[in-house]
């Protein structure tokens, strides 16, 4: 048994699929029997292109057209004889493996590619780069991963999961995942839970462990990976895996009630998504609206930037589906862990704390305008809120709304429709933002306090690292008082404070967030109905009146103790 970080619940039992990318390097040799060579190269390049194919009839079918295309852009260049003529040359004059001829050429072209000063040809450098990868593993004759394509019940094993990596698993075959690397927070964990599949991640050594095909049980619940499990082993835990269908069944009954404290007070339970598709989980779980839509999705696994276009119809997908409800749309937020290969993003010492999010976007316009019509555009299908990300002052904050209010002049002067009822406010995630938000609120329309990142900023502690994983404390009493300054402030200038950090649906951080006030609790969808079963037994009123004590405390540990007595 292996313990690890418990990350979305549920039970799964399936045999292992391994997901890591293979050793593909080689030794350099001279050879003598050029044609053998090209005839591999050949060979290589000819399995590539039928793996694409079926990518791509796959992708067409999952995610749509415009996905899809990537995989047209990738076929093109396996046809290129511009770039595999070269090869098969060298492989002849220079009597070299293909591997040799293939590294040599694929890397001339992904320097030459990457200097260029047009962004378009810059792209095709990540197609080559992804291209000629796969076209080395067949060559070595390894396995190169190929989650879209899984066709068969398994639960993938991997050292980490990439954002673009989650949203390739396909529900219906990935039953759950489980990962060395990672704790609640990480993007795979978040991804898990959006996909309403178990996963346990922080394990450590899950990849040194399970070997490809091994049956293996995720515990979900408890953060545990059972490896070869005996016949007394599956047969407890597909009881456990009863019991949880059944608990299930129960908090489906609230559905379709409001969320309210037994002492009569309403607070809106509401969701983060990554996709469209995310919004039928929202809908199925009694969501009161969206959150949080993390909108970088849209730009992942792709070779180049998403149309207006494009997101203009992702958006108003969401915005129909959720009617009147609100929904939160949060700009682009890339840099840290969320890479774009094809944006070519600086390498920097500290990502987290870089050229990233709102940071990129002002630098950027020709990436933050078009995505800032494409929600303006879709304004008047539903209840939309705009929400800019990693705001740390406010001139930042003015700077993006000037822009955004900008588009929507000229918007109107094209003739095309913008709602005037769209809030804009601004994520919460940095200490700085918090300690000011009474300034704040007198010029954004909402605040949501993003906490994944917010712990990390004020406690100092990277939350990707297991060793300082003890500071990450969303109950520390810094992080209650940050909070509480927030709510505070948007409730003196008659503004709402929302949540969407994973500690909204916290079932011990919860009770404490209704006694400080917060007005909307944004989780992942398979957190709401717990979380509205919990709220229906708690009175806000009498934790309020416990809050000057909770903020208080010195220690999370002293904040935790306390809570559980006086909720229990």
């Amino acid at each position: 048994m292996i313990q690890g970080i418990a990350a979305s619940q549920g039970i799964a039992i399936a045999k292992a699929y391994r997901l890591e990318t293979p050793d593909l390097t080689f030794e350099a040799k001279k050879i003598d029997n050029p044609e053998e060579q090209i005839q591999r190269l050949e060979d290589a390049l000819e399995v590539s292109k039928q793996e694409l194919e079926k990518i791509k009839a796959h992708t067409l079918q999952q995610l749509g057209e415009e996905h899809a295309e990537i995989f047209s852009a990738h076929l093109l260049v396996l046809s290129d004889p511009e770039l595999i003529n070269p090869m098969k040359d060298k492989i002849t004059s220079d009597l070299v493996l293909a591997e040799q001829a293939l590294d040599e050429v694929a890397n001339m072209f992904i320097d030459m590619f990457k200097n260029m000063d047009n962004e378009y040809m810059r792209e095709r450098a990540a197609d080559i780069q992804d291209v000629t990868k796969r076209v080395m593993a067949h060559l070595l004759n390894v396995t190169f991963p190929n989650p879209a394509l899984i066709d068969e019940e398994v639960i993938v094993i991997a050292k980490d999961l990439t954002p673009s990596d989650t949203a390739q698993l396909n529900r219906e075959f990935v039953k759950g995942f489980a990962t060395d690397i990672g704790g609640r927070t990480s993007h795979s964990a978040i991804m898990a839970r959006s996909l309403e599949i178990p996963a346990v991640v922080g394990t450590k050594n899950i990849t040194e462990t399970v070997k490809q095909d091994e049956m293996v049980i995720i515990d979900g619940l408890d953060g545990k990976v059972i490896v070869n499990p005996s016949e007394e082993e599956l047969v407890t835990y597909r009881k456990k895996q009863d019991a949880y269908a059944k608990q299930q069944e129960q908090w489906a009954k609230l559905k379709n009630e409001p969320t309210m404290t037994k002492d009569g007070s309403h607070v809106e339970l509401v969701a983060n998504i990554g996709t469209p598709n995310d919004v039928e989980g929202v809908i199925n779980n009694g969501g009161e609206g969206v959150g949080l839509y993390r909108t970088e999705f849209l730009y992942m696994g792709r070779s180049e930037l998403p149309s207006e276009d494009e997101q203009f119809e992702a958006y108003k997908s969401v915005l129909e589906q959720m009617g009147d409800k609100p929904v939160v749309v949060r700009t682009l937020d890339v840099g840290g862990d969320k890479e774009l290969a094809y944006l070519d993003l600086p390498k920097e010492m500290n990502p987290f704390l870089g050229f990233r999010a709102i940071r990129f976007c002002l630098e950027n316009e020709d990436v933050f305008r078009p995505q800032l019509r494409a929600l303006l555009r879709a304004s008047v299908y539903g209840n939309l809120k705009i929400m800019f990300p990693m705001i740390a002052t406010l001139e930042e904050f003015r700077q993006a709304k000037a822009i955004l209010l900008d588009e929507k002049e000229a918007l109107l002067k094209e003739g095309v429709k913008v709602s005037d009822s769209i809030e804009v406010g601004i994520m919460v995630e940095i200490p700085s933002t918090a300690v000011i938000a009474k300034q704040f609120a007198k010029e954004v329309d909402f605040f949501s306090v993003g906490t994944n990142d917010l712990i990390q900023y004020t406690m100092a502690a990277d939350r990707m690292n297991e060793r300082v994983s003890y500071l990450y404390q969303p109950y520390h009493p810094a992080i209650l008082n940050l909070v509480n300054n927030v709510i505070e402030a948007a409730h003196s200038e008659g503004k709402w404070a929302g949540m969407c950090g994973e500690m909204a649906g916290d079932p011990i951080a919860i009770p404490i967030l209704l006694g400080l006030g917060l007005d909307e609790f944004s989780m992942s969808a398979t957190s709401i109905l717990p979380a509205r079963t919990q709220i229906r037994g708690l009175s806000k009123e009498e934790i309020a009146s416990y809050k000057e004590e909770l903020l208080s405390m010195a220690t999370a540990e002293e904040v935790v103790n306390f809570i559980q007595e006086k909720t229990k």
